[in-house]
This record gives structure tokens, sequence and C-alpha cells, in this order.
């Protein structure tokens, strides 16, 4: 990103070219500020508005710009002329008012896209005036690594002169804002910004600037470049990284440090009050032993990963919550050994078999199984017997298929039959008759005697 504080002298300021609209002549500015250029595009129109208020306000020469002609304008040798001209009067205005560029000249030239200092101008300047209102109607906001990238930056740097004359373009009110959020999103990108050789992925940023953050999300961000989370393994709550190809949990967790092991992990690396984490999306492959920095964490999401394996997930005690969909499951073993007192489970959209894994999990009260590749109705017997077990997704799987395959799958529930949602679905009262007829059919195949008070108890209710 551009600097013109500390790089001024080596700025350089070029007309090469300009082209003809259908009214008027275009011509392109190049701009490079050290090693971050970019192009911007003006008419002569533009320029002698500016030259106006520089005459003004900030004691030009009046007779710096070449003057206006009205017949034979485009006159490719008038043009080229005049190319030139302005060229060096832009390249007189720079090297005149190196040392306090006008913010006029600085729009002119879009340094306020591109450069740390403008950009956080423009950035204050508009939370002077909205950012009441912005955090009015919501604790949460936006950013790119470009801001990021300007805010961290400037951090380091003296306060420009500019921003002592006006107020409202006092770095203080972005540090404001920034301090009074809950919660922020980043969002980096690979492809340049504008017309500039910059790249939001290739800019780092630290985050101290947001004191009391609680919510953080970051899509398509290179967590490499964070070297810096300031307070937020203090404050925050809920995270979530999607986009990144982060590789591990670690790279994450522990973005801020060189060494990304939790071998040299001490307590000012754990997230104290985190309790939420959404790493989906990111090309995970496995569950790394970093996710103990997260000793509160209750809801975990890994969906749309790599993932085979549970592993590291006994050292979240309080975990409740976790959603795998969409990974490479394909054999669950033994889950109970895996997993505490879990609530919640989201495998669908992998290539799971068997259900014998989930039949020690007496606190699971959902199971989430859509789309994988159960097929043996026989397989419900070990998940029948959980007992808080409510919510069971078994839709596009081929045993979803079976002939009456509703009616086979509540019956192994026995009494509980009824407290069982299916597919999304509580069932009739027909299928729970049907169930009880069924029930007692085993019963007597069984060799015992059906009794009334062991059937359905909604089956008692038909008139």
């Amino acid at each position: 990103m551009a600097c013109f504080l500390v790089n001024g002298h080596t700025t350089v300021v070029s007309i090469p070219e300009f082209e003809h609209t259908e009214n008027y002549t275009l011509y392109h500015i190049h701009i490079s500020v050290g090693s971050v250029s970019w192009k911007v595009q003006h008419r002569y129109n533009d320029f002698a508005e500016l030259h106006d208020k520089l005459i003004v306000d900030h004691g030009v020469n009046k007779d710096l710009l070449p003057p206006k002609k009205v017949i034979g304008n485009r006159d490719p040798a008038f043009i080229e002329k005049r190319r030139t001209a302005l060229e060096a009067y832009l390249i007189n205005l720079v090297s005149f008012l190196q040392k306090a560029m006008p913010r006029e000249l600085a729009l002119f030239l879009d340094f306020h896209y591109y450069d740390i200092t403008f950009l956080l101008q423009n950035l204050a300047l508009q939370l002077f005036t909205e950012g009441d209102y912005l955090l009015q109607n919501s604790k949460h906001h936006y950013f790119t690594p470009l801001q990021l990238h300007a805010i961290s930056e400037r951090l380091k740097q003296p306060c420009p002169s500019l921003e002592m004359l006006d107020r409202k373009l006092d770095f203080s009110h972005v540090l404001d804002f920034c301090s009074q959020l809950r919660g922020i999103t980043i969002k980096g990108s690979k492809a340049p910004i504008g017309t500039s050789n910059i790249v939001p992925n290739c800019l780092q940023f630290e985050l101290s600037a947001f004191k009391f953050v609680e919510k953080l999300t970051l899509v398509g961000v290179e967590l490499a470049n964070i070297y810096g989370t300031g307070n937020l393994r203090e404050t925050l709550i809920s995270i979530s990284v999607h986009y990144s190809n982060i590789g591990k949990i670690a790279n994450v967790l522990l973005c801020d440090y060189l060494h990304k092991s939790v071998i040299y992990t001490e307590d000012t690396h754990v997230w104290k009050k985190l309790t939420e984490a959404d790493f989906s999306h990111n090309g995970l492959r496995n569950i790394d032993e970093s996710v103990k920095l997260m000793p509160k964490l209750e809801h975990l999401n890994l969906s749309n990963n790599k993932i085979s394996a549970l592993d590291n997930l006994t050292s979240l005690p309080h975990l409740s919550h976790i959603y795998l969909c969409t990974n490479h499951f394909c054999q669950i073993e033994n889950l109970h050994t895996k997993l505490g007192n879990i609530v919640h489970i989201d495998l669908s959209q992998n290539n799971i078999t068997s259900l014998q894994g989930f039949s020690k999990l007496y606190s699971l009260e959902s199971l989430n199984l859509q789309s994988n590749k159960v097929s043996d109705i026989t397989e419900i017997k070990y998940i029948c017997g959980l007992p808080c077990l409510e919510n069971l997704v078994l839709t596009a799987n081929p045993v979803a298929i079976v002939v009456d395959y509703r009616v086979k799958t509540l019956e192994q529930f026995g009494n509980r039959a009824s407290e069982i949602c299916l597919d999304n679905e509580k069932p009739t009262q027909k299928e729970l008759d049907t169930v009880a007829v069924l029930q007692a059919i085993r019963i007597v195949k069984e060799g015992r005697t059906p009794t009334f008070e062991t059937k359905i108890q909604s089956f008692a209710q038909t008139p």
C-alpha cells in the first residue's frame, strides 16, 4: 500500500498516453509511490477545476496550468503538446506540495483509494459524519485487509499535519469507532484493487484497534498476514473462518505466533471466552491438538472440509454441537470415547454405512445423517436405545427407499416412537398405529405376551 508521507521523494507522476472519447480527450495519469502504482483518468476540465482550488487555498501560480483552447483542441499535435504540459504541471505540483499534499490534489490522483494517510482521512471523515448512525443500527462492521493494513501502519506513524488542521480528518474518529464495535467481518481478495498493483491478501495487519469485539468473521483472508490479535483472545465469543485454505486449525488460533504448535503455548495463547467456532470451507484434513486452546467451546462447525477422523476433541469438555457435513467420513467407531456430552451431530453428505459407532452417545438429542450410505434397516438398533434422541435424519440414504421405511425405523424405538422426529417429520397417528401392531407382532414372535401397558401411548388415544 502507498505511503506518500514516507515515500514522497520517490513519488513519480506521468501522463504517458491519452484517448479520445466522443466529446472530449481523456488523459491517462500513472502514479507510483514507492513500489505501489495505479492509474487515473481525467479530462482537461478536471485539471482546470483542481487548479482553481489550488490557486485560492494553496497559493499555486495561476500560470502553471497550460491555458484552455476552444478551437482546434482536438488536433493531434495540440493534444500531444497539452499532454506534455499537463504532465509537467502535475510533476511541479507534487514537487512543490511534497511536504503536505493538499487534499484536493490527493483526491484528484486517487490517493484516497491507495494511500494509507488519505484512505484513513476519508474513512475518518465518513465516520465523523456517519459513525454514530452506523453504531446505532449495528455494532457490526465490514473491513477490508486494505483498511486494516492502513490502520495498522498509521498506528506506527506521527500525526500528519493535515489532520491537525482539520479535526474531521483525525485518525481518532477511526479508533473510536473501532473500539465500540462488537463484531467485525474481514473479506480478503487475491485480485488487485482498482487500477493499482495492490493485492489485499498480500497486506499484513493486526487487530489491536478492536478492544471489545465478540464476533470475528474472516472470508478469503490470508491468515499468515495477521501479525497481532490484540485483545481478541480475551473478548471473542464467536469466530468464523471461511475459504481461507488454513491448512490446520492452529494457523487460525496461533496466527500471530511464529510457532504453530501447542508445545510452545502458554495461558496467553488461550481463547478464553470462545464458545463458537466455524472453520467450514477450508480444506482441513484433520482436527489438530490446537483445539484445546478453545476450552469453553460449545459449537464447532467443520463442514465442507476433507476430514476423515475425529481427533483431539476430548480436550473440549463443553462441546455440545458439532457439524461435519460434507467431509470424508466412512467409518465411525466408538464415538463416546472421542466426544463428551454431545447433543447434536451433523454428519450429512459423508460415506457412513453403519450406526454402531453412535450406540453409546447417551446425551445425543439430534443426529443428521442425510446423504450417507446406510442401507440396512437393522442399523437402527444401535441408536434406538439412546434415551435423549429426538431428531433423526436419514433421507437420501439407501435405507430410506426400503418399503415401509418410516414405520420400520420408528418401531425399533419402542415406546419412544411417538417422541422421534424422523426426517424432520413427527410420526402420524396412522404410522404410530402401524408401529404398535408391528411391535405386538415382534413380541409374539419372541415368545412373549404383549401387554397394553407397553404399547405406544398415542395408540390408546384411538377412538
